[in-house]
């Protein structure tokens, strides 16, 4: 078993997880992995949310599940709660492996897709950044980005809670100490100067970019929240990560008939390379990251085998 704590003591550079998040897209692509589309309950005043996501890893030959509850949808950030775990099963001994918390490795996992996304999707010569939100996904948005697209040279930042924008600051303060991001209150302003937006708000912000204020060539990625419908159905291209699961998950973002328009490209074939990220320096994308079960299997095998190198996490006998 291991703990939040366990997870919180383990030392892991943005590197190692953008590489493993990588390998886990390639070995899906070349179809050594599963992926099966995720399971969702609502309640119908939707206060809650759980998922529950199964996959296997073929290149660690490990089979997993995942699951994720939230609830205090009405609520506002500080009444909420979230729950999420991943069991790992290893696949070559059919014996398991270990049940964690899956919240660092989620915190993790979806900034770095996002940083993937960029470093394939971006326009040529990319060099500002915007995130919108301050949350657990904004708070490692920076410098994931900074990871896969060090040129970046100008950092922008919206967000509404103090104390988020503080973390944020810390953060990249953490990783790249010669860094600074520029707190924005002029959303539109900052959205028309950014070539990478990266949405990763609640439910409750007032952000809503339209594709109106995007410049040429920008690449949009939505998280969370942040974005109006107008930049995922104006866009030149879509990317997903899954459209079977932006279906799912992305109906916020459905036109006035309920519709979400086709997605021109899945993102595991164009991080393999084949398929084109973008086919212009002036394309406004808009990338979908919903994150794949199989990534968060990948990372959090990384994660088991540092925290038993480290003697971290404690045994258990439930199956005994």
């Amino acid at each position: 078993m291991l703990s939040t704590s366990d997870l919180a003591g383990i030392d892991i550079s943005l590197a190692d997880v953008v590489d493993t998040v990588e390998g886990a897209y390639r070995t899906l692509h070349a179809g050594q992995s599963d992926n099966p589309r995720k399971l969702t309950v609502k309640p119908a005043d939707g206060h809650s949310v759980a998922y529950a996501m199964l996959g296997r890893d073929g290149s660690r030959d490990v089979v997993a599940i995942k699951t994720s509850y939230k609830h205090g949808l009405d609520k506002g950030r500080e009444e909420q709660h979230y729950y999420t775990s991943l069991t790992v099963y290893d696949d070559v001994t059919g014996l398991p492996v270990a049940m964690m918390d899956c919240s660092r490795i989620g915190s993790l996992r979806t900034p770095a897709v996002s940083a993937l996304l960029a470093r394939a999707c971006a326009a040529p010569g990319a060099r500002s950044a915007l995130v919108i939100g301050t949350g657990t996904q904004g708070r490692l948005a920076l410098p994931f980005l900074l990871t896969t697209l060090p040129d970046l040279d100008r950092l922008m930042l919206f967000g509404t809670h103090p104390e988020g924008i503080e973390a944020v600051r810390e953060q990249l303060r953490a990783y790249y100490p010669d860094r600074e991001v520029e707190v924005v209150t002029d959303l539109r302003a900052a959205a028309g100067n950014a070539d990478v937006i990266v949405a990763t708000a609640g439910g409750h912000t007032p952000a809503a970019v339209e594709a109106d204020w995007l410049r040429p060539g920008a690449l949009s990625i939505l998280v969370g929240h942040g974005l109006a419908p107008s930049t995922l159905h104006r866009a030149d291209r879509v990317i997903a990560t899954s459209e079977a699961q932006m279906n799912v998950t992305g109906t916020d973002m459905a036109d006035a008939d309920g519709k979400l328009p086709a997605v021109d490209a899945e993102f595991p074939p164009v991080l393999a390379g084949v398929t084109a990220g973008r086919h212009s320096a002036t394309e406004r994308i808009f990338a979908y990251n919903s994150g794949l079960v199989v990534t968060d299997i990948a990372l959090g095998h990384r994660f088991a085998q540092l925290a038993l190198a480290q003697g971290l996490g404690t045994e258990v006998a439930l199956w005994r």
